[in-house]
């Protein structure tokens, strides 16, 4: 009997130990399971931090996709950029997606088998590498989205200093353009003033001659006066005539100030009648410029200068009288003067 207690007692002894094995056992689980539900909550930290900077991200491209619509200069290497940028972000969020997938997975395994603690402890490290390397992308994309504004509001400055000089350089102009106006008015003014003193000279010398009239702003002499008929040659009693008009020129240049430019036009008008046969000249404009160069060099032999004349043909293309009387042939034929602008 004794022996049989003392086997017994020898029998109760194992279980101690395998309570304490059993209870060994439970702890490791617990505290596998306890750092798989911390490396869990760490990863899903991480991949919501990361929404959160791709969020940011994609409000910067689409703040910096409206700026780059109105810079129109550089817009094509803007869009390069733009293109680069988006292709970094589709590339992380592809990443993001997979550790997305591959936390689901682990997710699943681990509530299948408790195993796959180390394989998950694997896959933790590599999403935390994809994770480090998707922020130093970000980090890039953030420096490029930087070097971008600054390029802008370089081209928004120099924009803006173009705009400011072309701005400045149209007063400019209309100040310059109001200035000539004023000053040529008061040329024209001038001289103006000193046509009506030369017409008044020369009304005062010719004295009231039915031959030699004032139409507009032009002294009409009748041809008569000065040539014979068909000829460019003077006559006697018009180098007589000329000779008071020059003598008016002449003092007419010494009043009028050098800086207006100003020259006395000398025009030949003939008749429509066609010349002979024997005409020297073969159309009426050929003859009436010949006899408006015949006066101009008569007036530059009596001292007139040269750079005030002018002679000019119109043959008979600018009548006055367009009848076909003899009355309106002899009004047609006549020399004009007039006191103009160079």
């Amino acid at each position: 009997m004794a022996l049989s207690r003392s086997r017994r007692d020898a029998g109760m002894n194992y279980w101690p130990g395998f309570v304490d094995a059993l209870s060994t056992l439970v702890l490791s689980v617990i505290f596998l399971l306890t750092v798989f539900m911390v490396v869990q909550f760490y990863l899903s930290q991480e991949v919501a931090g990361k929404d959160t900077a791709l969020a940011r991200l994609n409000a910067q491209i689409a703040r910096l996709s409206q700026l780059l619509s109105l810079e129109q200069t550089g817009k094509s290497s803007l869009e390069d950029e733009v293109s680069k940028l988006r292709a970094s972000l589709n590339s992380a969020e592809t990443e993001r997606d997979r550790l997305r997938d591959a936390t689901t997975a682990s997710q699943n395994a681990a509530a299948s088998n408790q195993g796959e603690t180390t394989r998950l402890g694997s896959q933790l490290d590599l999403a935390k590498e994809a994770t480090a390397r998707a922020l130093a992308q970000i980090e890039n994309l953030n420096q490029q989205i930087a070097a971008l504004r600054r390029q802008m509001a370089a081209l928004e400055d120099a924009l803006g200093a173009s705009e400011q000089k072309e701005k400045d350089s149209q007063l400019r102009i209309a100040d310059l353009g109001q200035r000539l106006n004023v000053a040529l008015a008061q040329r024209v003014q001038e001289l103006s003033r000193y046509r009506s003193d030369f017409f008044g000279k020369l009304r005062d010398i010719l004295g009231n001659r039915p031959d030699i009239l004032v139409v507009g702003d032009r002294f009409v002499f009748q041809s008569e006066i000065l040539f014979d008929s068909g000829v460019a040659v003077l006559r006697p009693e018009g180098r007589a005539e000329l000779d008071q008009l020059a003598a008016a020129v002449l003092d007419l240049e010494k009043q009028i100030p050098s800086d207006i430019n100003w020259v006395l036009r000398v025009d030949g008008h003939t008749d429509s009648r066609p010349l002979g046969p024997a005409s020297p000249y073969k159309s009426n404009w050929e003859l009436s410029a010949a006899r408006a160069i015949s006066v101009v060099q008569y007036l530059v032999s009596k001292g007139v200068s040269p750079q005030h004349l002018v002679a000019a043909g119109f043959g008979e293309f600018q009548p006055i009288d367009p009848g076909t009387t003899d009355d309106a042939y002899g009004r047609n034929r006549r020399i004009e003067l007039k006191l103009t602008e160079r």
